[in-house]
């Protein structure tokens, strides 16, 4: 089953358009506005905020049937297109048109949540280009525009965890202070011992659920502003690539438990100061799950064609955040670096000269 969203008025393709948040047509222009249009209600899953001892877990999400790769009828042109099974839309490769394919929208895994995207593909390469140009040791031609080869829209899935952290630590603190005592120099060590338990609560905290997504691009890609967020609805994906979660809540807990326990370790440590050192003898921290959202989350995927190798970057497709290791110039790097040892000879030279003549 392929889902296309057409215009009302002129019956060309639909697609959603990041400036205005509304589904637009190509054609003739005509909006309409999403949350107005039926959706896929995730099932309703009540939270349980739970106490100190126990907290309870949850997650919201729909269902989809496992299936492999499969090829699917464009409406549109009428031309078979070939989807793997983690896909949920994709575009014809003929025609350009937007496939949504509903039959893997249904069930238990569908998405809950979804974060649409506000930048457009050309701000998102006007965008690229300029970040090009900051880099002070890239290739002079590396932001050419034609080099740009491919701009795609993805919706990554993520799940957003909403965790419980508790925590005790112990640690030995000092405090040094010194003073003169006629012609002695003390030093006064005060010893105190420290001792704290928190419980602290963290909410959506993203984790990526595609195995072809690299994990940490898609954390330095962070943070996404929650607040836009959607209950999922089709028309969102109309112009877009869309995937599905290869891992499930439980799966992917350990890397978000692995995380938190850093946020609760920076929560103590941010409670302990005013002390000259401070050595932890202890520390136990425990993670618990409250609710688990399976969300689909903006980014744009540029490929970028330089000296016959290809360079990937990705783009927050909210806050347009760049992550990617561009290419580098061996020429610009040794230029940087003669004129670096330059200024530091002549520095040199400046500060023997000025020793020089004070010894004189």
């Amino acid at each position: 089953m392929v889902l296309q969203h057409k215009c009302p008025n002129c019956g060309a393709d639909m697609v959603f358009d990041p400036n205005s948040g509304m589904l637009s047509c190509e054609s003739c222009g005509t909006q309409e506005n999403i949350a107005n249009m039926p959706k896929i209600d995730p099932d309703d899953t009540d939270e349980v905020m739970g106490d100190y001892e126990e907290v309870e877990t949850s997650s919201s999400f729909q269902s989809f049937e496992d299936e492999d790769a499969r090829q699917y009828c464009c409406p549109n042109c009428g031309a078979v297109v070939i989807s793997m099974e983690e896909a949920l839309s994709t575009i014809c490769t003929f025609c350009g048109a937007g496939m949504i394919l509903g039959d893997r929208l249904g069930g238990d895994l569908a998405p809950a949540k979804l974060l649409p995207f506000t930048i457009t593909k050309q701000q998102a390469q006007d965008a690229f280009k300029r970040w090009s140009k900051k880099g002070l040791l890239t290739p002079k031609g590396f932001a050419d525009a034609d080099r740009i080869k491919n701009i795609t829209g993805l919706y990554v899935p993520f799940w957003l965890y909403d965790l419980n952290g508790q925590g005790e630590a112990g640690a030995t603190c000092t405090k040094v202070r010194t003073y003169q005592e006629g012609d002695y120099d003390v030093t006064e060590t005060k010893y105190y011992d420290i001792y704290r338990k928190v419980q602290v609560n963290y909410l959506k905290v993203p984790v990526d659920a595609s195995t072809k997504m690299d994990d940490d691009a898609m954390d330095k890609l962070e943070p996404f502003h929650y607040n836009d967020l959607k209950d999922f609805n089709t028309p969102y994906l109309s112009g877009f690539y869309a995937e599905k979660n290869d891992y499930t809540d439980k799966e992917l807990f350990p890397r978000v438990e692995k995380r938190a326990v850093n946020f609760v370790e920076d929560y103590i440590k941010g409670t302990i100061h005013g002390y000259t050192s401070t050595n932890f003898l202890y520390t136990d921290i425990h993670i618990q799950q409250k609710h688990a959202e399976y969300t689909l989350l903006p980014i744009w995927l540029v490929c970028y064609d330089y000296k016959n190798a290809e360079h990937n970057f990705m783009m927050n497709g909210q806050t347009g955040k760049i992550v990617g290791k561009p290419p580098l110039s061996i020429e610009r790097i040794l230029k940087w670096f003669l004129g670096l040892s330059f200024i530091f000879l002549m520095i040199f030279k400046i500060i023997v000269y000025i020793i020089g003549g004070v010894l004189l």
